[in-house]
Formats: structure tokens, sequence, C-alpha cells
């Protein structure tokens, strides 16, 4: 039996395909560490076949996505001066092959399949986290909070946002209707269950921001490409101030204590502090991609024993410019921002000069969540995680023609929907 290539890498004929693919994905960015390298392999096969299937379909035009694949390829890079040349070597090449398979799903899978392979896979990973899952004891801020079967609650909180968020895209951007509703409906209902059974603040205001952002930006989005663009600076401006305000008020902290935490982020301010200093002993170009974290490395040690990490492994600077200055150096932190920048900037210009582009809108509130984030957590800076590749996916999408099937579909924003949303 032979199976026509459409149906595998096409992204307006492979929605069974992709939707599997991606579920399963979502499945192995939660559970690697559990399931161990069979599921790392099975994300693989799931991708880099596709380029024998079609390489002119699953690749592209290379050569556009040079700022995409810039960081990766330092990382591999780094190798050459990391204090760790052999964890560098294998986590970068990791990173580099992961990048590789978010580009490819990018240029075989649409924005719809991706939204609803996510809501099929985040529903999967929080029903395996609510039947066996499990709550922690946290030393530091003397508090339990469920963590589901992951080590940390930000991670639940992380894919409890995305199921979150995921289900307001097929609902009122992508407007699906009957089972897929339903998928995102139910996906929606555990995800908010579970955001609120993780108690992570971080995630909790990450997802509230974001959904309050996309629905004013739909309103603003009604008007006329001039009035948006003026609407959009005036909103950017009053949001500003809003925060600068509320911060010299002690906004912050009423915010921190309604979660159970103080001024100290529960010790990640004097983390931070850590992180600067260890950047500074390397400024440029880090001790080298994830060369840091290592056992029987003296300051590694000393933290994992100070924040009480057992394991003596999974365990960062909970800031992911801080992570990647003391890793990679501000080399390696320009180049990050360079991606995020652009997936930020690129898709907003592409909606505000098209409101209509499904694609952009559902990658910018990704974006926004990102970069929330990214300030106290680490997302999208290693390979095998669901920040990670929504990212690079993101990114593969400003670099593909803007007529793509992967952009193909149009969205009306209802101003009822948006307001009910809200």
């Amino acid at each position: 039996m032979r199976i026509a290539k459409a149906s595998l890498v096409s992204p307006d004929r492979n929605l069974w395909y992709g939707l599997f693919a991606v579920a399963v994905s979502i499945f192995v960015f939660a559970y690697s560490t559990l399931f161990g390298q069979v599921s790392v392999l099975a994300y693989y096969a799931l991708w880099l076949p596709l380029i024998v299937v079609d390489h002119r379909r699953a690749l592209g035009d290379i050569t556009k996505v040079h700022w995409i694949v810039a960081f990766a390829l330092f990382a591999c890079l780094s190798v050459f001066w990391s204090a760790a040349p052999a964890v560098t070597a294998r986590a970068a090449l990791q990173l580099l092959s992961h990048v590789a398979c978010a580009l490819i799903a990018a240029r075989t899978v649409s924005i719809r399949t991706l939204t609803l392979g996510i809501l099929v896979g985040v529903l999967v990973v929080l029903a395996y986290s609510l039947a066996f899952g499990e709550y922690h004891y946290d030393v530091l801020d003397g508090s339990y909070s469920f963590v589901g079967t992951f080590a940390s609650k930000n991670q639940l909180g992380l894919f409890s946002s995305l199921g979150l968020f995921f289900a307001f895209a097929a609902i009122f951007l992508l407007h699906e209707r009957g089972l897929w509703r339903t998928l995102a409906i139910a996906c929606g209902a555990v995800s908010a269950y579970a955001l609120a059974a993780s108690q992570s603040a971080a995630s909790v205001i990450a997802t509230a921001v974001t959904l309050a952002a996309v629905t004013g930006l739909g309103v603003i989005l009604m008007f006329s490409p001039r009035t948006r663009k003026v609407g959009l600076l005036a909103a950017t401006v009053l949001a500003i101030a809003v925060v600068f305000v509320g911060l010299n008020l002690g906004a912050m902290d009423l915010v921190l204590g309604a979660f159970g935490k103080d001024s100290t982020l529960t010790g990640r301010t004097y983390l931070w502090q850590q992180g600067w200093e260890a950047a500074a002993q390397a400024p440029m170009l880090g001790a080298g991609y994830q060369a840091y974290w290592v056992q029987g490395f003296a300051d590694a040690e000393r933290l994992w024993q100070e924040f009480y990490i057992a394991a003596r492994s999974g365990f960062h600077f909970h800031n992911t410019y801080i992570e990647v200055l003391v890793e990679l150096g501000f080399v390696g932190f320009a180049l990050l921002v360079l991606v995020i920048a652009r997936v930020l900037l690129g898709h907003l210009t592409r909606l505000l000069n098209d409101r209509h582009n499904q694609a952009s809108y559902i990658m910018l509130g990704i974006a926004v969540m990102l970069l929330i984030r990214s300030f106290v957590e680490v997302d999208v800076l290693h390979p095998y995680v669901v920040g990670s590749f929504l990212l690079y996916y993101a990114a593969g999408l400003l670099a593909a023609p803007q007529g793509a099937p992967a952009f193909a579909g149009h969205v009306e924003p209802r101003l009822t929907q948006l307001r009910h949303a809200a």
C-alpha cells in the first residue's frame, strides 16, 4: 500500500498525521525524563523522516533560516571553550536537531493542526499527571503544591497555561465547531483545574496577561490599519504606565502575597545575583552550553545544596537571560534575543497588516507568554521542551512565504466573543 506524500507533508492535507505528530511531541516534551531515550527517538521519528518524503517541502529555502539556527550553531561551537566539552557537545547537537524538527513542523503543519494537536497532547499530559501525580513540599516557602508527575509545579503550570491558551485560540480565533470545540472546552477545563492546583504564580500571571493582551489586540484589529497602529501604541504606553505605577505603589508585593511569595521571589533574587557573578567570569562567550550545572563543579554543587536539590540536576537560574549569559555569554544572549524579538515583531507586523492571519495571531500570543515567563523561568533554551519547540515553530513560520499553507485560512475576530473571553 502506497501512502500519498501529501498526507504526510502537505499542511492542508495532513491533518491526522500532523495532529498525531504534534500530540506525541507534546507528551515527549512533558515526560521524556520519565520515559527516557525511547520517547526522544519517537519524537525524531515523527519529524526527521519527512525530509526523505519530500525534502523541498520539509526544508524549504534553508538560506532564510540563518537567524533562526544561529543560536543553536553557536551552542555547538561553544564546545571549543566549554568547561565540560562532552556535556556541551551532546546537549548542543540535541538542541540543533530539536530546532530542525521545529522548523520541519513549521513547514509541514498548519496552525490549525498545531492547535488541535496541542489540545490533544496537553489533555493527555494533564490527565496523566492528575491520575498519577503527587504533592511536593517546598522547603523554601514552607508550602505544599501539586506538581503532577513533573519535578516542578512551574512545568505543570506551563502545560496548563498552554492548554488554556490553545483552547481559547480554537474557540475564539479558529472558531472550531462540533468535536473540536468539545475537545477545546475539555482541555480548557482540565487546564484551568491543573493550573489552580499547581499554585504556580508565574504561570497564572503569564496566562492572564497573555489572554488579556490577545483579547485587547482583537479589539484593536477591528479598526483600520492606521488606527490599529495608533491604538497599539497607546495601549502599550498605557500598559507600561500601569505597571510602573503599580510597582511604585506596592502592587507587586500584593500579587506575590496572594501566591504566598515574598519580595525575594522565594530565593530567586539571590539565585539571580549568583548568576550575574557567574556570568561575569566569562562575559563574552560564557562557560559553554549547559556547562555550568554539572555534577562535581563547585559552584553548581554549592547552589544545589543551598536550594535543597537532592537530585543535583534539573536546576537553573530561573531567568532565561541570566542563564544564557552564564552559558554562552553576551554573544549567545544577543543571538537568542534576536530570535525572540523577531518572532514578536514579525508576527505583530504581519497581524497589523492583515488582521485575518490566524498563524500570526496565535504565535504572537505564544510569544507574549514565553516572554513573560522568560524573566522567571527557562523555557526556550533546552532541547525536547515545549517552549523552545513553539518558539522555533513561530520563527519558522516567519521564514516561510506568507502565502504558504501554514498561514492558510482567515480569522474574523468577533467583538462579542472577545468581550466574553475578556
